[in-house]
């Protein structure tokens, strides 16, 4: 693929050191930022709205839509906010830190460029804070582009202004969440917020505020800078433009590569991840990091965007597989993320913290050979009773969807431990 072909990572340095400001411009950097200041606000939006850019964070909902409804107008409540959701906490996902760390310049324009759509005065990238490298070099973007006029009053004698903050995240998974994130970012515990009112009209100190994940706002002044129908080109699906995907597991080649959105499973998995390790049989796929539903082999040729992974009966989520081979044992593999899950349960609500605490510690003694066949049942009323509307926010819901799945297609390997009283793997 060419540079024009995969925008988000063709800057990226073999070396793994990231992309100076100069470098940056060089390649073509902040001159979306500069057609965008010339262009109304609401035109800047309608260019993203017909690039059919959807959130890369895991909802994947229309971004131009999302923006569109910020109130806008001499009347609309001040300061507004944009903040970056780079917490990036789903087990198996690691493309918003490989973006952050090679070329963070493209993510302080796209903020840019988004916050002068909206017409935000303040931004905060909300930063995992395990991502120490992340930070040192964000920190070091964001004195260039405001040495270099990018940022700060009156950019580029626009007359619009922008500052832009890190702030380092103090960790717990329900951070990704965004009304949870916005009453991090307030000083609050980080339990999730009532739904309306939404943080378009009232997020951030109660002002009007956008929360998008890294990777989506890295394409935006792209978008600008070449049009809504270029992106949409990129793509091999109704949705635009390129999608960062990623592998890990027993695979020959674990990583992350920039291809179409709407590239097959099969061919992530086979040409860029180099398939199975020699004597490995591929069983199944958590396609979009830990919190969504298995996949399995009748599924490998499945495209992988928003619409086709949802009709497989999972999700894209974040575009991040996490790989199960035959060598691996299912339940065990579903213990392992059902103990985190449990463990980073905010505790707002019932269902959330006693239901996956309960599935958890099932589980636990289905691999030490002391579960009854009960138990499955016990698990399968688990599955609906921490099923979506039955819980404060998404996280229980998306938490239960690999042990949904793995009943179905693992049943066996369930049955098998309850009957021999062992995990047949250990």
């Amino acid at each position: 693929m060419s540079p024009m072909e995969r925008p988000l990572t063709s800057n990226l340095r073999p070396d793994g050191n990231a992309v100076d400001i100069a470098a940056y411009e060089r390649a073509g950097g902040y001159e979306g930022l500069r057609k965008a200041l010339t262009m109304q606000p609401q035109d800047v939006t309608e260019l993203v709205k017909r690039s059919s850019l959807k959130g890369r964070g895991g909802a994947g909902f229309p971004t131009g839509m999302k923006w569109s409804f910020v109130p806008m107008g001499a009347n609309a409540p001040k300061p507004k906010y944009l903040v970056a959701n780079a917490d990036e906490m789903e087990p198996g996902t690691f493309k918003d830190r490989v973006l952050m760390e090679g070329d963070p310049h493209q993510l302080i324009e796209g903020m840019t460029v988004a916050a002068y759509a909206i017409q935000a005065e303040v931004g905060y990238i909300f930063l995992r804070g395990e991502y120490r490298c992340s930070a040192q070099r964000l920190r070091a973007a964001v004195a260039e582009a405001k040495e270099r006029g990018f940022l700060g009053h009156n950019i580029l004698g626009s007359g619009f202004g922008f500052e832009l903050h890190l702030h380092i995240s103090a960790g717990r998974y329900i951070c990704g969440e965004e009304t949870a994130l916005l009453n991090a970012l307030e000083g609050k515990r980080a339990h999730p917020r009532t739904k309306p009112p939404f943080p378009q009209v009232s997020g951030l100190w109660g002002k009007p505020t956008i929360v998008q994940n890294v990777e989506t706002l890295c394409n935006v002044h792209h978008i600008v800078n070449k049009g809504p129908e270029w992106f949409r080109t990129l793509s091999r699906s109704g949705d635009g433009g390129t999608k960062l995907y990623g592998v890990s597991g027993k695979v020959n080649r674990p990583g992350l590569w920039e291809l179409p959105l709407g590239t097959t499973l099969r061919e992530i998995l086979e040409e860029h991840a180099g398939g199975m390790r020699d004597g490995l049989r591929f069983r199944g796929v958590l396609p979009g990091g830990a919190s969504t539903d298995f996949l399995v082999e009748q599924h490998l040729d499945t495209p992988m965007d928003y619409t086709e992974v949802q009709k497989a009966g999972s999700r894209l989520g974040t575009g991040t597989m996490v790989i199960l081979d035959e060598g691996t044992c299912p339940v065990g593999m579903v213990w392992n993320l059902e103990h985190f899950f449990a463990q980073e349960s905010c505790g707002w609500c019932t269902p959330c913290w006693s239901g996956l605490a309960w599935t958890e510690k099932i589980l636990l003694a289905m691999e030490y050979g002391k579960a009854e066949e009960s138990d499955l049942d016990t698990l399968r009323f688990q599955t609906k009773f921490l099923a979506p509307g039955n819980t404060f926010c998404a996280f229980a819901p998306g938490a239960v969807e690999p042990l949904q799945s793995a009943l179905k297609y693992f049943s066996g390997d369930f049955h098998r431990h309850i009957e021999e009283k062992r995990c047949p793997w250990r």
